[in-house]
Parts: structure tokens; sequence; C-alpha cells
């Protein structure tokens, strides 16, 4: 049971690899993103199934699924476990009545339209990601990713160095989904409960991924100082790391259809979800799983400052 690479098939030897395989995957863009067919996600999964889809969630960093509308909100559960030690909805915010373990992504209660890496204002964030589409506009919505890993990569060797050095504060009072004017109850409540502790981390802004050994730019929306540089240098600073990583040869976007699932590396990416729907409902589901605490180039991992991620990842 394989998962066959399209890019390394083709003509007749592909459609015959594709008989014998569990699934198709074919990429998305030459260095973020794949799709993947023929593979029935659930919590009953052969092993060596998730270990292929694992090896190549490390090579491609976000993976899509299309067709699987099967999957309900225990299967989606069961398959993130296959993945990992999963973490509870979120560290603030309430899960699904249903279940403890998976976050409602809710329109009407906020849109994320801001580049971030999820919950890295604690000192452990997500490993994965599992989001599936409950419901969805009938125009608009996209999600687009970014890789920061190629993002580092293709610093110049100046600022790669100056990020190695550099150490950066997240904290979950952000600014992405901060209450204004016009907005609505919904939007003041989900606010007002994603603050109700406050949480802050310092990380390094370049993390070296526990897995691949890679290096990766550790930014995104959840970001507010580094520590010993003004507000102004850190301003500064930010805004020129986040251009590299969100520049669009770092992108994949997905255009969202039902049944669709994607799975996406928390440590090698960031995100933006495409507020271009008008009042459209848009209800999507997260399951995460359990990261580790971050290490930088020199060895020094990061340490929290604010909050108790105990209730978040059972066993910390």
């Amino acid at each position: 049971m394989t998962i066959v690479t399209a890019r390394h098939s083709t003509g007749a030897s592909a459609a015959t690899a594709t008989s014998r395989s569990t699934g198709l995957s074919s990429p998305l863009t030459a260095g973020i993103g794949e799709v993947v067919t023929g593979i029935r996600l659930g919590a009953d999964l052969p092993s060596e199934v998730i270990t292929e889809i694992r090896a190549l969630l490390l090579d491609r960093k976000v993976l899509f699924f299309r067709g699987q509308d099967h999957l309900d909100l225990d299967g989606q559960v069961g398959f993130g476990r296959l993945l990992g030690e999963l973490t509870t909805a979120h560290p603030t915010v309430s899960g699904v009545q249903e279940s403890s373990h998976v976050l409602p992504i809710d329109s009407e209660a906020g849109r994320a339209d801001s580049w971030h890496t999820d919950v890295t204002f604690v000192v452990r964030p997500p490993a994965f990601s599992v989001l599936r589409a409950v419901t969805l506009p009938p125009t608009g919505g996209d999600t687009a990713w970014a890789n920061t890993a190629s993002a580092y990569q293709g610093l110049p060797a100046q600022l790669r160095a100056l990020a190695d050095g550099l150490r950066v504060v997240h904290t979950n009072q952000y600014d992405y989904a901060r209450p204004v004017a016009q907005q609505g109850d919904r939007e003041q409540a989900h606010y007002q409960e994603f603050v109700s502790e406050v949480f802050e981390t310092e990380h390094p802004v370049v993390r070296v991924h526990p897995e691949t050994g890679e290096r990766a730019l550790l930014l995104g929306g959840f970001a507010r100082s580094f520590p010993g540089l003004k507000q102004r240098e850190f301003n500064a600073l930010f805004q020129l790391f986040q251009d590299r990583i969100t520049a669009p040869e770092n992108q994949v976007r997905w255009s969202w259809q039902p049944g669709d699932v994607a799975v996406w590396d928390n440590r090698a990416t960031q995100h933006y979800a495409v507020n271009d729907y008008g009042r459209a409902d848009r209800q999507l589901q997260r399951v995460t799983i359990a990261g580790d605490v971050p290490v930088g180039p020199d060895g020094v991992r990061s340490r929290a400052l604010v909050g108790d991620v105990a209730a978040y990842i059972p066993g910390s």
C-alpha cells in the first residue's frame, strides 16, 4: 500500500502504479502543497499508509484530500490520533459540544484573515493540524499557506545570520480578530473568550524542525516583540522577514470543495483565510496534534513567560 507521486510517474506507468496503490498524489506548486486522491481518511488507516502520509506531509508541508464526504467528527478525531497526541480544541476557546478536541472555525465568530501559525503563543505549538470543510460559501473562502522553511532558505546570508540570533515574544493578545465598533455580539464574545487567559512565550525566530532538521522562520500574527529591541525596530524587522515568508513563490492557495480535508505541518508553515465571501456562512472544524518545544539554531529552547498549557496539552 503506497502513495504514488504523480511527478515521478508518467503515461502508462503512472496508471499501472495507481492501480496497485492506496493513493496518488500530485504537486500544486514546486515548493508547497500536494493533492492526494484514492485514500479514505479515518481511524482505521493502516500504519504503513500513515507513515507515507506523514513523510509526504513533511516534504510538501500541506496535503489536500478531496472526496472525504464520509468523514464525520469522530472520524476526523480518529485520523488525527494516528498522527500523534491530540491537544484540546484550543488553550482558551471551547471546542464543539461533541468533542473537546475539535475547534469550530465559524465565520460568524471571526475571520482569521491575517498570516499566522496556529497557537504560537504557547510553549508547545501544534505539530500538525487537520481541517475539514463543513459549510462553504458559494464563492470565495479560499485558504492560502506559505512555506516558512523555503522562506528561510531564500534569505541572503546576512539576513539568515540576523534571524538565527533573534528571539521573539508571541501572545494571544493579537490584532487580526480584535473587535471593532461595527462587529456583532458573536465577534465580541469570541474575542473575549480568546483572551480570557493571556499567554506569552519567547521563541527563537528560527526554529530547527525536529523531524527534518530544516530551519524555518517562526513569526506570524501572534509575534509582538523582539526582546532587547525597540518596538519600531521590531516592526521594521518583522515586516522584512514576514514579507519573505508570504512572497507569492512560497505560497499555495486552496479553493475548498465539500468533502475536502487539509493537513499541514504547523512547524513549517503559516496560513491565511481569505475574507472574500461577504456575509455568507463558512464553517470548518479543526483538530490539532501536539508539538514539541521549538529549539533555535543555538540549541536554546522556547520558554513560557505567561500561561500554563497543562489543560491544552494533557500530560505536559
